[in-house]
């Protein structure tokens, strides 16, 4: 097969590339995806990431290294394996971040990617449910919507955070962050709008896309340092090869992405040789730089019924089921939070540095089932970390996981502030509405001061979790030993960039499918400009 482009992983931003690429009749394009299409019936019911996280069948079920941060532990890591990637799996949750992450990123030479550069792509990227204005589009492919649900536990949560001092925010995707309120959701009449369903089910007939599932490409081709293709195993584990004309774009996500930059020879010459695989180009920094969000989980047991009560029963499952096939409302419209805050942890700092998910429910994890008794969960976050980690080789086959080894908590300002982000959960809690609906704080135990330092760090070490956001292993420069340049070309290699999360110089503040959906839609803008 010959294309003028070749897109590697259809998740959220390859989607958007290979829509935009395509729409020139006279320009051919593949898109190749290990996983499968997006036929499970899951994926397109808003609450169905409790069935389709940790099923193997589109979910990579990554694993961590045991890191020395969390006491040891190894943490689950989802990332899809299915057309959409990780926006069919994810908590339906849009958020963009803070316009201070993109300006950071152009004072660090990155030009072009600045707030005033980045906010036209968000808006041209999204369907607003409320409505146009300076800081929302409409009209565009991915739809942003409110909640169709609402559960007291979650109104008395916003409530005692006013009470708390935290002033209410009705869109902390608008002009600021800061505050407490309600998810916007990427949802559209009641279904998940994936970046599939948004960017790839509008244009999936177009006779110059070519759509290629159960391709898991092993590595790029090369004449000298010009990228000239690629090759993939098929479903039937055959070899397969692409010649591209133009250009090759990784859109891989941050595991897969420096993962392919690796085997293809591109990265730290005696790593790749270590792992069998000659060099061809050095760029130590392939598969460095990782970070990733890490929350705490505090589960507060209720002196009332939660959605715990309600999912219990087969009946009221049934019940739940045909409110949503007759009306496409109820519980099985609810994002993986519907509350959420952005908040400082301490006067001094600038802008918001935690990140609260409040859930009407407790599990121990999604896919495993809700807790036997009624609860909620407070979940809180650091936006910005400090600590990076890295991806490593596990030998030359594309089908051996890469070892993960985040390296949490590993800085006093990161250990500190997950310390501060639980007290303030716990101090929440205090206030009314809320505090008269708990009736026990059930993780971490109640005995626990808040004034144990090194005991709450301990806790948050042995129990807290991913929310699923690496970012950072192909990091974006303006310097030559970054992975790829502003205009995300691969530095020192023709032909091959990188458009995924992966490029990320800095986590933004927030969930990033929003801001992989705009790293789609930016690289688009990009490739485009070069033809």
């Amino acid at each position: 097969m010959e294309v003028d482009y070749a897109v590697v992983g259809a998740g959220s931003s390859g989607c958007v590339i290979a829509n935009r690429l395509s729409a020139d009749p006279n320009t051919k394009v593949a898109l190749l995806e290990a996983g499968g299409p997006d036929t499970n019936p899951w994926i397109h019911i808003p609450v169905g990431y409790f069935k389709t996280m940790h099923n193997p069948a589109v979910d990579w079920c990554y694993r961590t290294e045991p890191d020395p941060g969390l006491n040891g532990r190894s943490i689950d890591w989802p990332r899809g394996k299915v057309l959409g990637g990780s926006s069919s799996l994810n908590g339906l949750l849009y958020v963009r971040g803070q316009k201070e992450d993109y300006d950071r990123w152009r004072q660090m030479g990155n030009f072009g990617w600045g707030w005033e550069d980045l906010l036209p792509l968000f808006k041209r990227s999204e369907d607003q449910e409320r409505g146009k204005d300076a800081f929302h589009g409409t009209g565009g492919p991915l739809s942003v919507s409110n909640m169709r649900i609402q559960r007291p536990i979650c109104d008395a949560w916003v409530a005692a955070a006013q009470s708390a001092g935290y002033p209410f925010n009705p869109d902390y995707n608008g002009a600021e962050q800061e505050g407490v309120g309600y998810f916007q959701l990427t949802t559209r009449n009641g279904r998940r709008c994936s970046a599939a369903v948004a960017y790839l089910k509008p244009v999936r007939d177009r006779t110059n896309l070519n759509i290629i599932t159960h391709a898991m490409v092993s590595h790029v081709t090369f004449n000298g340092k010009k990228a000239t293709g690629l090759e993939y195993r098929d479903r039937s584990g055959a070899v397969q090869k692409i010649t591209v004309r133009r250009e090759i774009i990784l859109s891989g996500g941050a595991i897969n992405s420096p993962q392919i930059l690796m085997l293809s020879g591109i990265g730290d010459p005696d790593h790749l040789k270590d792992n069998g695989i000659e060099p061809i180009h050095a760029l130590p920094r392939v598969g460095k730089g990782l970070q990733d969000h890490l929350q705490a989980r505090l589960v507060f047991k209720c002196n009332e019924p939660t959605l715990n009560d309600e999912v219990r029963s087969l009946f009221n499952q049934a019940r739940i089921a045909l409110k949503y096939a007759l009306f496409r409302a109820g519980p099985m419209t609810m994002a993986a939070s519907l509350a959420t805050g952005f908040l400082k942890t301490r006067p001094e700092v600038q802008t918001p540095d935690i990140q609260f998910h409040v859930q009407p429910w407790s599990a121990d994890s999604p896919g495993e089932g809700v807790h036997p008794f009624s609860a909620f969960t407070m979940s809180v976050c650091q936006l910005r970390p400090e600590s990076r980690g890295e991806l490593r080789l596990n030998g030359p086959d594309p089908s051996e996981y890469v070892k993960i080894f985040p390296n949490y908590l590993s800085t006093e300002t990161d250990c500190r502030t997950i310390v501060d982000g639980v007290n303030i959960a716990r101090r929440i809690a205090r206030h009314n509405p809320l505090a008269s609906k708990i009736s026990e704080e059930f993780r971490p135990d109640a005995q626990l001061s808040c004034d144990d330092y090194e005991g709450t760090l301990d806790w948050a070490r042995s129990n807290s979790v991913s929310i699923y956001h690496p970012t950072g292993t192909c990091a974006m420069g303006a310097s030559g030993d970054a992975v790829v340049d502003p205009k995300l070309k691969v530095n020192g290699i023709e032909n091959l960039r990188v458009a995924d999360c992966s490029i990320m110089p800095e986590i933004v503040s927030g969930n990033t499918n929003a801001p992989a959906i705009m790293i789609g839609e930016k690289a688009s803008d990009l490739i485009l400009a070069d033809a």
